[in-house]
């Protein structure tokens, strides 16, 4: 149990590595219930930035559609209590199918989230085509998953680290080497605390060799701002072979629509890429299959691209908890593109290790124990 007094020399009760949407949701967490929390953050770009900020609950595996769901539902608890500035809608998802088999998936969608009781229903195209008239003609259905939304992360994290100023402490430094509870910043101080939680994303790899995390390198485009075009975030049911299963590059539609009248748009993924410079050949092959379903987009000004790495775990899921050979350290990583929607729930899964209370959830899908360590090769 990390919570107590202060002992002498130390900086917090916790170190919290990462001011991105993870760390500022773990700070939040451990704060409200009453521990002092130091977050250090050295500016650098974050996933939390480059994201696309759209809040989904996906179901490739029960862990996956557990935490989703539960985070998802948090965020709708906190949603009345943010700022306008977090640009948090729900607006729900449209998953569309342009084909008989697509369409299946969407029905096995449907009976899977229903089940988790997720308020979802089956859409034929005439009925999809009147939802969304800016899509192109002939797509076969969608499914509605009407519980999930959108933020603007950057602001929503900052809001996060601000909710309990009393007891979060934010400070700009690089730390460069971790030692259990212990950090050691760039101009070569040491901090200690009663816990360290290391939540910096892909950068976590660089103090923490043993972490089994792959970069999965993403680009994005948003236009200038228009009349509104679309009412729901659109995503392909192609998305589940064309990018999240696939090992190799790959792209997939998948669009929201901003409150500022801009349309975000996505998605791709490359693997061992960790170059942030724009692919031209990637971004034009991504901006040719949003066009595919959005023909109006030919028609309108992008204003800015740009890059952003997923942190990826083996098997999807992120790894929250205390790491098996360091005690003290504590870890909120690897959730690859779903670090904005499960940030929430990732929290109070490690405020409840840290501080030995009751889990929302059952814990051993994230533990660091099922890569790190002689049990995870068992």
């Amino acid at each position: 149990m990390i919570k107590g007094s202060l002992t002498q020399g130390n900086a917090a009760e916790v170190i919290v590595i990462g001011g991105g949407i993870i760390g500022a949701a773990c700070a939040d967490e451990l704060a409200s219930q009453g521990v002092d929390v130091l977050v250090l953050d050295c500016q650098r770009p974050a996933a939390t930035a480059a994201g696309m900020g759209h809040l989904v609950v996906l179901d490739h595996s029960p862990a996956e559609l557990a935490l989703g769901e539960y985070s998802v539902r948090l965020w709708r608890e906190l949603a009345p209590q943010m700022p306008d500035n977090c640009a948090m809608r729900n607006n729900g998802t449209l998953w569309l199918a342009c084909n008989e088999e697509e369409m299946a998936e969407a029905e096995r969608k449907q009976s899977a989230l229903s089940e988790f009781g997720l308020a979802c229903e089956l859409m034929c195209g005439a009925a999809l085509a009147n939802a969304e008239p800016s899509l192109r003609p002939g797509l076969f259905g969608a499914l509605e998953v009407t519980g999930d939304g959108i933020l603007y992360a950057p602001n929503a994290a900052r809001w996060l680290l601000q909710r309990h100023a009393e007891r979060v402490r934010q400070q700009q430094a690089e730390v460069v080497e971790v030692q259990g509870n212990r950090v050691r910043l760039a101009d070569g101080q040491w901090l200690q605390a009663n816990a360290v939680v290391l939540a910096n994303g892909i950068h976590a790899r660089e103090l923490c060799a043993d972490l089994p995390l792959q970069a999965k390198k993403g680009h994005l485009l948003i236009t200038d701002r228009y009349p509104t075009q679309i009412s729901h975030t659109l995503v392909e049911l192609g998305y589940v072979t064309n990018a999240h299963k696939s090992d190799g590059p790959s792209v997939a539609f998948n669009v929201q629509q901003r409150p500022t009248g801009q349309l975000f748009i996505g998605s791709s993924r490359q693997f061992d890429n960790e170059d942030p410079a724009t692919d031209a050949a990637m971004l034009g092959r991504m901006l040719r299959r949003a066009m595919d379903f959005l023909p109006d987009l030919g028609l309108m000004n992008g204003i800015r691209s740009w890059t952003g790495f997923r942190s990826a775990s083996p098997d999807g899921q992120p790894l929250i908890g205390e790491h098996p050979h360091q005690p003290g350290l504590w870890l909120a990583v690897g959730h690859e593109g779903l670090g904005v929607t499960t940030a929430t729930g990732s929290a109070k899964l490690l405020a409840a290790q840290m501080l030995d209370s009751p889990a929302p959830l059952e814990l051993d899908a994230y533990l660091p124990q099922r890569f790190i360590g002689a049990h995870a090769h068992a």
